[in-house]
């Protein structure tokens, strides 16, 4: 009997010792539950091929393995509703990106567009019209250019015509007065000798 008395205050001696080392690595361990099983394992005695616990550690046990399921349903619950607002996050996200992608592609639109005479071009489109624009005036220019040339060649023809023509017209003018002249001598000379006839 004193045996037995001996070891029950041995065992309850032990299992207070226990207890207060699982209250100390219990905060420090990441799984309580699993590290309270192996100390109970550990610290149990052997009576008869069987195993004996103390019924305040098995307590503790399903006190500690409760606490530890609702911490880890407020864990997961908690992580449930951060990946809930986190995918809140990601569809913003993606909406704004969305509307600024949109917002970009408008800009950049508008920055290539250019009115001219009110309508919208391209800034390709609005180059090629002012260079076909140029090129059309470039040979208008050279259309009135050649057409200038021309008419100056042809007026100068027509002056050195008119030059050679007057000069002729002024030889013959005064060939013909030269003749009219000697002409008119030989009426006279003619009307002299019929009056003394």
């Amino acid at each position: 009997m004193n045996k037995l008395l001996l070891l029950g205050l041995a065992t309850l001696f032990f299992t207070f010792s226990l207890t207060a080392q699982e209250t100390e690595e219990s905060e420090e361990s990441e799984n309580p539950v699993e590290d309270q099983f192996t100390r109970i394992i550990e610290g149990s005695n052997d009576y008869q091929g069987y195993k004996v616990v103390d019924y305040n550690d098995l307590v503790k046990l399903k006190q500690t393995t409760a606490n530890f399921i609702t911490s880890l349903n407020n864990e997961i619950v908690t992580q449930d509703n951060t990946i809930d607002q986190q995918q809140k996050e990601i569809l913003q996200l993606k909406k704004d990106l969305n509307s600024t992608q949109d917002n970009l592609k408008e800009v950049t639109a508008e920055k290539d567009a250019i009115t001219f005479l009110g309508m919208p071009f391209s800034k390709g489109t609005y180059m090629a019209l002012m260079w076909g624009i140029v090129a059309i005036l470039v040979l208008f220019l050279l259309f009135f250019i050649f057409q200038f040339k021309k008419g100056h060649v042809q007026t100068t023809e027509a002056r050195n015509n008119l030059i050679e023509t007057e000069k002729e017209f002024e030889d013959f003018k005064a060939k013909s007065l030269v003749k009219e002249q000697r002409l008119g001598r030989l009426l006279q000379d003619e009307r002299n000798k019929a009056s003394d006839r």
